[in-house]
């Protein structure tokens, strides 16, 4: 069961669309689809912050307004417990995984992610549920070029692509928040 969605991302309109900001633009596709209502600024946790339901399960859903590199700063202010550990999902980009496809994982490292390594590092763990959301194209750029793509915009045909995946993330999410992260897992990995 998930209780609180990290929708990892930079604020900022000029962030707006842009492959750095997968995780965030998937979490506010799920808040849209679940009912959630508005997103309201939160500023203990220097958030934006959407409560909806599924069935009868209550879920947050928070887009931290730092920079992807502090997103662990609003963690540990929306996590009170060890236990609510279990019931976190980060939601973000992944240049590792191909355009169209996401991956679900458990207790895993970062991979260099710097916002999953801000999290890690202020929650004390790597034992909490993400969804890395592929961005990279047939042929990724080269290493000079990586930061300069991922905070570039989708082109129109790969946002086309990314809007399909919002869909079957969203229908993931919305699985876990019914039942055993386990099943989730193997239904969409």
């Amino acid at each position: 069961m998930i209780r609180l969605i990290l929708g990892l991302g930079n604020p900022d309109r000029e962030y707006e669309g842009t492959r750095h900001n997968a995780g965030r633009s998937a979490a506010e596709y799920f808040a849209k689809k679940i009912g959630a209502g508005d997103f309201e600024f939160d500023k203990k946790s220097n958030s934006l912050i959407a409560e909806g339901k599924v069935e009868k399960n209550k879920v947050l859903i928070a887009l931290p307004e730092t920079f992807m590199n502090k997103s662990g700063s609003a963690a540990t202010k929306l996590i009170r417990s060890k236990k609510e550990l279990k019931e976190l999902v980060v939601i973000h980009d992944d240049l590792d995984i191909p355009l169209g496809r996401f991956k679900i994982s458990y207790g895993k490292s970062s991979g260099g992610h710097k916002g999953v390594e801000s999290v890690m590092r202020a929650l004390k763990t790597k034992n909490f549920v993400r969804i890395r959301i592929g961005v990279s194209p047939k042929n990724k750029p080269a290493q000079k070029e990586v930061m300069e793509f991922i905070i570039g915009k989708f082109k129109p045909a790969e946002l086309e692509i990314f809007k399909k995946i919002n869909k079957r993330v969203s229908n993931a999410l919305e699985a876990m928040a019914r039942g055993s992260l386990e099943k989730t897992m193997s239904q969409f990995n």
